[in-house]
């Protein structure tokens, strides 16, 4: 589709490489030859098809959804905000899934061996449908931060994880979003492979609006699908 028609070809200069030294593992998974592009064909345009069927009532609440003795552990907090094209024009009908450790920085995931306490209540993944607008809300608690091995006492940032699926399954993007104010951001490789004029659309912003008195703060988190101002994506 050409610029004409409103189309905003992707800027990969905004993206992280697939290669990023700092980041250890990139070394091993980083194509070594130039990328061959693909015919696509009906399955990948047309399906799988994801929509208001695929989510539960209580998908979009994390503190609820795994909830079996209680309340889970740690600050319960909002996460909302729109998907938005390049024409800044809401997207409705996207699935949005999202997946994070804890409040103590541990995934519920038997590969997940971090000395830190599982709980019982927080299964640690969820998801939604963006509506008519392309606005979406998650309930959750702020995760922790945790080590991860890259090099010597290396710990991640306090995040989620995100996962958007259009129509297609060509159509999945995934990324990350962070906290605003977190001193692990400026050590944080994978954080920083990002190119630094696009880093700050990773990290959300503090709401007072979102936030629900004597309950819970809100974090807005914005996420746009292509052209110069497009939210970074894992490759």
């Amino acid at each position: 589709m050409s610029s004409q028609a409103g189309y905003t070809p992707r800027d990969w200069g905004s993206h992280p490489p697939y290669l990023s030294p700092e980041y250890k593992s990139t070394p091993l998974r980083a194509p070594g030859k130039p990328l061959v592009v693909l015919p696509q064909s009906l399955s990948e345009r047309t399906g799988p098809v994801y929509g208001q069927n695929a989510v539960g009532p209580l998908d979009h609440d994390l503190t609820k959804i795994a909830a079996t003795t209680g309340e889970p552990n740690g600050e319960r907090i909002i996460v909302a905000g729109q998907v938005t094209d390049e024409a800044g024009r809401g997207v409705p009908h996207i699935l949005l899934e999202v997946w994070q450790p804890n409040a103590a920085g541990r995934y519920q995931h038997a590969d997940d061996q971090h000395d830190a306490p599982l709980d019982p209540n927080f299964l640690g993944a969820g998801r939604c449908v963006t509506d008519a607008e392309g606005r979406y809300r998650f309930i959750t608690i702020k995760p922790g931060a945790y080590p991860w091995g890259n090099h010597y006492n290396a710990w991640r940032p306090n995040h989620i994880h995100f996962s958007l699926f259009g129509p297609s399954i060509l159509t999945r993007l995934v990324t990350q979003m962070y906290f605003p104010g977190d001193p692990l951001l400026e050590l944080d490789p994978i954080f920083n492979g990002v190119p630094e004029a696009s880093r700050q659309l990773l990290v959300s912003k503090l709401s007072i609006e979102l936030s629900e008195p004597e309950w819970a703060l809100g974090y807005e988190f914005n996420i746009v699908l292509r052209g110069r101002a497009a939210t970074p994506l894992e490759d």
